[in-house]
């Protein structure tokens, strides 16, 4: 399953889409549909490619808020998650605490209480001028977001980070719809602001 973003006309990350569409297919022993073209034309929207043994359904939607977000720790343990495919239970039931507690989103943390990722974003945060984000090994899906920022900043520094050590850094989240949006409040803490997230969040979607 991907969900993509198309802005402008166009899909700027389809490239980055169809390797990553590619490497799950062939890891989960599905048909690569290698007739796949890029949607273009209309409105700002997601459109979302559903990729299984009869074939690919595509659906599409409108595109949620970009301002910055509050996030929770979420109680739920997070489970490995090396493809994007539609068996999200587990976010879902993230996502739905965190609303319950007035958050935007959630943030799940291994059984070793290690920060993973959240029920829709991957998450970022700045060590002085070093740009972190969880373990792949984690098991954390490699985002679209991810390989998108890692072309801009250069290699990611990866951590294994525990929830506590995040007090007190700037942290930013990514996805492939919504581009980089900054994290206002963790667990009703404010998270300072880091003025390097405005070039990342500036060149996201210049391709």
């Amino acid at each position: 399953m991907e969900t993509i973003r198309v802005r402008g006309g166009r899909a700027p990350l389809w490239p980055l889409h169809l390797r990553r569409l590619e490497t799950s297919c062939r890891s989960l022993g599905l048909p690569f549909p290698a007739a796949l073209e890029e949607p273009r034309g209309g409105a700002d929207r997601a459109h979302r490619l559903q990729v299984g043994p009869t074939g690919v359904m595509v659906t599409e939607r409108a595109v949620g808020p970009g301002r910055p977000l509050r996030l929770v720790t979420s109680r739920l343990v997070h489970r490995p998650y090396p493809h994007k495919t539609t068996e999200r239970e587990l976010f879902a039931a993230a996502l739905d605490e965190a609303r319950e507690a007035g958050a935007d989103d959630a943030l799940l943390l291994t059984g070793r209480g290690e920060v993973a990722e959240a029920a829709i974003w991957c998450i970022f945060w700045w060590e002085g001028c070093r740009l972190c984000t969880p373990a792949l090994d984690l098991g954390v899906l490699p985002s679209i977001a991810r390989s998108r920022i890692e072309e801009l900043a250069g290699p990611l520094t990866e951590r294994r980070m525990l929830r506590g050590a995040l007090a007190g850094r700037s942290i930013f989240l990514g996805n492939a719809l919504r581009g980089v949006v900054e994290v206002a409040e963790l667990d009703g803490a404010p998270v300072p602001a880091d003025p390097a997230t405005a070039a990342v969040r500036r060149g996201f979607w210049e391709r």
